[in-house]
């Protein structure tokens, strides 16, 4: 029950403010969700990636508001109003408000769960109807070429999941931050983090390059030598102080705001491992 994953959870962990409460219980219901979607066999189908995978697979240093996904098989048979409507009886029997919602029109479907009384709950509002919500993307026609791995996780609950390999989420980053109109703080200290383990491998360039093109990348191409001069070239002349202020609010330890630099950023991608 989502009782007890939060009973654990508050008990090794008081959030210092506001936000952090916001954070902590949103992500407690994160695990929440994944649970409920692993016993709806959506692993089976779907591959779990992004932010929220890094964080609870790899330690990344920052929480995460959606929880990602792409669908690899069976794609004809997925139904996400289904599954919300399905996370919402088993909250609702739990004794929980909640409202959940899908769109299912675009081909990344985009669903929210949300929940009523959870701060209040924790003692960590007067006001009950305060809400915690949960964003499910699930990319319905993902670029191919990813490498899909497996494993068991647990945190707060136990989960087996479906994910991409190391380098396969590197690529998604390095898309992400070429492809987007407008850049990102968290994609930004995430491609800091991804850089600064020097074990990490490089991009998966099949799933970069189709992934590129499946956007309409006009820019040049990207090979195993030059992707890391394509970036940087990209993110030259940016608004690192609008980048600090986008990610500020998701991080753990405050001081990490210091490596949001674009000097940090160049250092990191001229470093070629060997």
């Amino acid at each position: 029950m989502i009782a007890d994953i939060l009973s654990a959870r508050t008990r090794e962990y008081r959030p210092a403010n506001a936000l952090e409460q916001e954070r902590v219980l949103a992500e407690l219901l994160q695990h929440y969700v994944l649970a409920r979607l692993s016993r709806a066999k959506l692993f089976s189908r779907a591959c779990f990636h992004g932010g929220t995978f890094l964080r609870i697979c790899h330690g990344l240093l920052r929480f995460s508001e959606d929880l990602d996904f792409s669908l690899e098989r069976d794609i004809d048979d997925w139904d996400l109003e289904r599954s919300m409507r399905s996370l919402e009886s088993e909250l609702f029997r739990e004794g929980y408000e909640i409202e959940t919602t899908a769109d299912v029109r675009r081909t990344v479907n985009v669903g929210w769960v949300k929940v009523t009384s959870l701060y209040h709950e924790r003692g960590f509002s007067p006001r009950r109807e305060e809400k915690v919500s949960v964003k499910v993307e699930v990319d319905t026609r993902p670029s191919s070429g990813a490498v899909l791995e497996t494993r068991v996780v647990r945190r707060h609950v136990t989960l087996h999941l479906q994910h991409h390999d190391p380098s396969s989420l590197l690529a998604g980053k390095v898309h992400a931050l070429l492809s987007r109109p407008f850049a990102k703080g968290r994609d930004i200290f995430d491609l800091i983090w991804y850089l600064a383990d020097r074990s990490w491998p490089a991009p998966n360039f099949v799933l970069l390059r189709n992934a590129l093109a499946q956007t309409g990348w006009s820019g040049p191409g990207l090979e195993s030598e030059g992707w890391r001069e394509v970036l940087s070239s990209h993110l030259q002349g940016l608004d690192w102080k609008q980048f600090r202020r986008d990610v500020e609010p998701f991080l753990e330890d405050p001081s990490d705001l210091d490596l949001m630099t674009s000097d940090n950023v160049g250092k990191l991608l001229r470093f070629k491992a060997g």
